[in-house]
């Protein structure tokens, strides 16, 4: 992988880490913070609400940033968010920092895949923004396992001074690595031309808002259950708690595999794509489910979910672009805040299910439903798409984004 690429791979590892590790340490936070499991996972909400709701906004205002200095800029405001979190004295405290740091996440998730695709030719985008997005399996893979055992064996604070420390360090690869100039001075006026006014007419195509109701129900069914894993797994599956952190690699090495093969049919077929993860992800649910009080079927289960729930990633951001090429980096902003909407409906929706008596098993099945009807709107997406390419196609010089086409030296 290209430095400046492993540079902002590294960068998304680490948002994604700050946002998922919650899950490995649920019981420690609860405990310590005298709230209740389903409270501390509103800690997953606020975060999902604020990426959701301050990501397009931070995206429009500083449309005439340099890219280089937005993505400086936005590490930095995650780590003073982290700083207080390890520091803060309450829950309400902590809250707010969670809120604070998501205003960076979003935006530089958005802003990483654009830069990603500012670097790379034509036909080789879409490969750039799926290694960028490995940085969110890698965050399932190795940062919240990391961040679990650390929190487990030190407490919750070590987990966000870790969050901080490896933060420090992508600020400064980015720094180092990534160019300052990512477009010829041709490319930046034309960009420049285009108003907000313009950019937000992309919102009014009905494929578009389609697509990211799909993302929101579908990433939503995702955080249904793996924000309840480390319950799930201690009182469903009997798991001691040393073997949350393991699980929690077998789940990310899924996710990492999914990715994968999600990119692969979506440069195949992005409808096709989108199909089959939505279908994989709700036999992967209904699995977990059945397998879930026995311990090795459950680790079987366990794999099978992360890979199904990253499938999905890859084809959902080719559909964006596919719809949406006047406005990619907005376009994908708003698809990292549907995203997110999504985790924020997720946990909310996994704490009423146990809340309501149901029990943390049954997160499962209430994530079951919502991947059903989100697999209903992409059968009604793709009856729409028929006739219509339903491969991804290059973003040309045509449209606003023309530096989008061009390779950097």
């Amino acid at each position: 992988m290209p430095l400046p690429l492993l540079a902002l791979m590294l960068g998304v590892f680490c948002v994604g880490t700050a946002e998922v590790v919650i899950a490995g340490i649920l019981p420690e936070m609860s405990a310590d913070l005298d709230v209740s499991i389903p409270m501390a996972g509103l800690l997953v909400t606020g975060y999902a609400l604020g990426v959701t709701f301050g990501g397009p906004v931070i995206t429009l205002l500083t449309t005439k940033w340099a890219r280089k200095t937005l993505l400086l800029t936005l590490m930095g405001v995650f780590i003073v968010g982290n700083v207080i979190a390890a520091l803060a004295p309450n829950y309400g405290t902590l809250m707010g920092a969670r809120i604070f740091t998501s205003f960076s996440h979003g935006t530089f998730a958005a802003v990483a895949w654009h830069v990603a695709a500012l670097m790379s030719p034509p036909d080789k985008q879409a490969t750039a923004m799926a290694k960028i997005a490995l940085g969110f399996n890698f965050a399932n893979v190795l940062g919240s396992p990391i961040g679990t055992f650390i929190g487990q064996q030190f407490g919750w604070r070590a987990t966000f001074v870790y969050i901080t420390a490896f933060a420090v360090l992508c600020h400064l690869l980015i720094y180092r690595f990534v160019p300052g100039t990512l477009s010829t001075e041709s490319d930046e006026a034309a960009e420049e031309g285009v108003s907000l006014r313009e950019q937000m007419k992309v919102f009014r195509k009905g494929s578009l808002q389609l697509s990211m109701l799909i993302t929101v129900l579908a990433q939503g069914a995702v955080f249904t259950t793996s924000t309840y894993l480390a319950p799930l797994l201690r009182d469903v599956g009997h798991f001691a708690a040393a073997m949350v952190g393991v699980l929690l690699i077998v789940f990310g090495i899924g996710s990492v595999l999914g990715n994968v093969l999600g990119g692969k049919a979506a440069d195949a077929n992005v409808m096709r794509g989108v199909l089959r993860a939505q279908a994989a992800l709700l036999v992967a649910l209904l699995l977990f489910w059945v397998a879930s009080p026995y311990q090795i079927p459950a680790a079987i289960a366990l794999f099978l979910f992360g890979a199904a729930a990253f499938s999905i990633i890859p084809a959902l951001q080719a559909r964006i672009l596919a719809v949406a090429s006047a406005a990619p980096a907005l376009a994908l902003s708003a698809n990292v805040s549907a995203f997110n909407l999504g985790n924020g409906l997720g946990a909310w929706l996994g704490g009423t299910t146990i809340d309501l008596g149901f029990g943390v098993r049954s997160v499962t099945l209430t994530a079951a439903l919502a991947t059903s009807v989100a697999l209903a709107l992409s059968l009604i997406m793709w009856a729409r798409s028929r006739s219509e390419s339903s491969d991804l196609p290059a973003l040309e010089a045509s449209t606003t984004d023309t530096a989008l086409t061009r390779k950097a030296p």
